[in-house]
């Protein structure tokens, strides 16, 4: 049996420790939100979220991803002192109990951001790409950590008013381009790229987004596919997001198949057992 390759990318640091993609990597998805549209309100308590993410490295995750702001379609806007009070204690926590473990900061305020890398965290998971925080690119060069870099138009309650474009592949990359050129500028070395699924995108757009996004390896940085149980999948199928996992399944194959190095799921057991069959 033939295996899948990644495709050759920098690697990035990241407490520590040296990623370099050569096989694809779980970031297991840590919501502590009461209202996000998969797993709302099961984790915002410190001991339930301490208990998912123990579940989520006992599955095989690298890197768990904590968001303390809902950012699906239509989410109400929260205070950045909300957002930090949800997500500080459970970083606090992990990063004690766990000490080696990566852990990335799902949030498109600079304020936020400093304060769970002060508290522990080691990636910044931007979903507005620097669009919506003035201070983004300014804070994650001083702190000098790795920055996902994602693709989306305007903010979740007006994003999907928003899908107006020329080419879908070649306006993200247009704005990849502009993004990482000002981030260079500052001195930020360790940049993931993410297309953004499900933001400001059509069903239509976000398919064909998949189908192309070996065109986003121009850059010569990891990509990342964030597609988990989202409505691109369930609408088209006409189920719930708690029937996506087949179809989850399915798209991320199709992703490792286009060379993505980094795939961030609910479900980590499943990705994982993806990933060991194909590399």
């Amino acid at each position: 049996m033939k295996h899948l390759n990644t495709t050759s990318s920098q690697s990035i640091v990241a407490n520590g420790k040296l990623l370099t993609f050569e096989k694809p990597l779980i970031m297991g998805i840590l919501n502590v939100t009461p209202d996000s549209f998969f797993d709302g309100g099961q984790h915002n308590e410190t001991e339930q979220a301490i208990q998912k993410a123990q579940e989520l490295l006992e599955n095989g995750a690298d890197i768990i991803d904590i968001g303390g702001y809902s950012s699906r379609p239509g989410a109400k806007l929260i205070s950045s002192e909300q957002e930090a009070h949800r997500a500080l204690p459970i970083i606090e926590e992990l990063t004690r109990r766990y000490p080696d473990v990566i852990l990335s900061i799902d949030t498109f305020r600079a304020d936020v951001a400093e304060a769970s890398v002060r508290a522990g965290a080691h990636i910044i998971n931007d979903i507005s790409g620097g669009t919506l925080d003035e201070n983004m690119f300014s804070t994650v060069a001083r702190l000098q950590v790795p920055y996902v870099l994602m693709h989306m138009r305007g903010v979740p309650e007006n994003m999907q008013q928003l899908t107006t474009y020329n080419d879908i592949v070649l306006d993200v990359a247009t704005f990849f381009g502009e993004q990482i050129a000002e981030l260079r500028s500052l001195g930020v070395r360790d940049i993931i790229l993410d297309p953004g699924y499900g933001f400001a995108k059509t069903i239509d757009q976000n398919f064909e987004l998949i189908h192309r996004v070996d065109e986003l390896q121009y850059f010569g940085f990891p990509i990342m596919g964030g597609i988990s149980r989202k409505s691109m999948i369930y609408k088209k199928l006409g189920i719930t997001a708690q029937e996506a996992l087949t179809g989850t399944i399915a798209l991320n194959t199709l992703l490792l198949n286009k060379g993505v190095q980094l795939l961030r799921v609910h479900d980590v057991k499943e990705a994982k057992q993806l990933v060991d069959l194909l590399f």
